[in-house]
């Protein structure tokens, strides 16, 4: 549920609702280890000095 919320946040500050369009950068790692297969996906959006990113 938090992070369906911080995605909305992050949707409306990107759809330019409030100003000129945010463009988000997402970025996706896949390591292979002893472990098996792992994998890790973080969006972030950054205006200025303010930046705001999840990491799932």
């Amino acid at each position: 549920m938090r992070a369906a919320l911080i995605l909305s946040l992050m949707a409306l500050a990107a759809c330019g609702a409030d100003g000129e369009p945010i463009r988000p950068t997402a970025t996706t790692t896949v390591g292979v280890g002893s472990d098996g297969v792992s994998t890790s996906t973080s969006v972030t959006v950054q205006r200025g000095s303010f930046g705001l990113g999840v990491r799932l």
